[in-house]
Parts: structure tokens; sequence; C-alpha cells
């Protein structure tokens, strides 16, 4: 059941990514960023109210909001140091990147995952998982000639490194997540974190407005920035739903949601009529099939 979570998560972040390239274009990023976050918040507010003046409304349905230690609003707070870490270089690769060039750079997360895990938890590999790791990176350095053909070199192009280190740093959320929600309570964790993702930001934000306003940057509101936050909250709400449950195992599930790529390659890619998408589609099949060798590898461990 935790894997049909995951499946429907990687839907709704697939649609997520969509809406954040549609409202990233020509667009100022930190707004867009900050805009969407309030978003999500907002959804957790009556919530959390709720929870604490009428407990039993909300107590066995699912949305109930528990209250935290001090410690593990700390974890909380952690995470979400290490989640806008990830989004601000993935909102400014997305900005200056071809949708069809970052989805399958993210789906390499899984691969980051297990060489964590490997880190973390000094475990071994089997035949299946070092020929998906193998595959993963051929591919990947295949895939980096496509860019090639658009003026992108993966060398030199600073908004590479972005979206490389956003991947990486979601693979250590996701590493994060699985040992923080057998702790904690997961609604508890989206909510806070949903708050704390703001405060976080606000900083960041206030000296980019200064930035920006001496650059000429110009922000245009789109009705597109608020559903950025309502489908990452929908997303997430699965995601955690299928890390809740003990047997739940994060490889199979990072996997999973990297699935998302699917959606934001084949209806981004057409939506914003982007280049050689027979030729990329291709090499991120590679990417994927690397990925699916090595989930198939972890449940053979």
């Amino acid at each position: 059941m935790w894997a049909i979570f995951g499946l429907a998560s990687a839907l709704f972040l697939g649609i997520y990514d969509i809406f954040k390239k549609q409202s990233l274009n020509h667009n100022a990023v930190m707004p867009v960023l900050f805009f969407s976050t309030i978003a999500s918040s907002l959804i957790f507010i009556p919530l959390l109210i709720i929870s604490r003046t009428s407990p039993d409304l909300l107590l066995n349905s699912g949305f109930f909001v528990p209250r935290l230690t001090p410690g593990e609003h700390l974890h909380v707070l952690l995470k979400s140091v290490i989640v806008v870490a990830s989004w601000v270089l993935s909102f400014f690769a997305l900005k200056h990147l071809p949708i069809t060039i970052v989805t399958p750079i993210r789906a390499t997360g899984p691969l980051w995952t297990l060489v964590g895990a490997l880190l973390i938890f000094h475990e071994r590999l089997n035949g299946f998982q070092w020929l998906g790791i193998l595959i993963t990176l051929v591919f990947f350095y295949i895939f980096s000639t496509a860019g090639k053909l658009e003026g992108i070199h993966f060398k030199t192009n600073k908004w590479i490194f972005f979206i490389v280190g956003a991947t990486i740093l979601g693979a250590a959320s996701g590493l994060y997540d699985k040992y923080i929600m057998t702790r904690i309570d997961r609604i508890a964790v989206q909510a806070w974190f949903s708050f704390y993702q703001v405060l976080v930001l606000l900083p960041f934000v206030l000296l980019n407005e200064r930035i920006r306003k001496r650059k000429n940057i110009r922000f245009e509101w789109r009705w597109t920035i608020p559903f950025i936050g309502v489908f990452l909250v929908i997303a997430d709400f699965l995601y955690f739903y299928a890390l809740s449950n003990e047997d739940a195992l994060i490889s199979v599930i990072s996997a999973l949601r990297r699935g998302s790529v699917l959606v934001t390659f084949l209806v981004g890619g057409f939506l914003f009529k982007e280049q050689n998408l027979k030729k990329k589609g291709l090499y991120l099949l590679g990417i994927l099939t690397g990925i699916v060798l090595l989930t198939l590898g972890t449940l053979l461990n």
C-alpha cells in the first residue's frame, strides 16, 4: 500500500514542477518561491488552530496536529533548512534551464540516496545495484551531450551545478525524512515544516529584494504560484504517509517519487515547446532503467 501512495505522490510532484516552470519563466525567483511557501503554510493554519481549540474534531481524522517537544521542533527546523536550500538551488536552475534538462538530472536522486545510505548505514551493493549505478551514470554522461546541442555545457554551466546540488540535498532530505518519520508524527512534521520554511526563507527574500530592485529584475504575480504550494502539500502528504509505514523502504519510495519526471518531461516538454525531446526522452529512459535496477537490487537485499 505504501508503494501506491509513493506513486500518487509522484503524480502530484510532476504537476508541481510544471507549475514551478510556468511561474518562473521570465520572472523573479525568490518572490515566486516565497509566495508559494506562504500558500502551503496557509493550508495548515486551520488544522493547527482546530487541533489546539477543538482537538476532538480532528483526533481520528488523520489531520490532527499533535504538540512537539523542543527537540522535535529542532529536527523539523533542520529538515526545513535542508529543503529550503535545495529549493533555492532548484528554482534558480529551473528558471535558467529547459525543464527537459532539469528533470533527468532530478531523476538521479535515488542514486544519491543510495550513496548516502551506503555511507551512513554501511550497506553492501549487490550486482543489480552496481549495474543500476553504472547505467545511471553512463546515461547521465550521454545526456550531457544533448545539453550541448542547446548550448548548455555541463562542466561550465553554473545552473547545472545548481540542479545537481539541489538533487543531492533532496537525497539528503529523503534520508533524514526516513529517520524522523519513525520518531515524529507525520502531520506534525508537515505542518511545522510549512511554517519553518517561511521563517528560513524570509531573511534571504528580504536580502534578495534589494538585489532584485537594484538589478531591475521584474516580479509578476501569476495564479500558478499558489498552486506550487498546494500541489507540493498534497505530494508531501502522500509521501509522508508512505514513509510512516514501518515496512517502507526509502530507496524504493525515492525511486517511485522520481517517477514524477515522466509527467514533468512529457507534459512540460510539449507545453513549453522545448527542443530535442525524442533524444532527451531516450536518455531519460536510460537513467530511469538504472534507477529501476537500483530499486530491484534494494528489494533483493
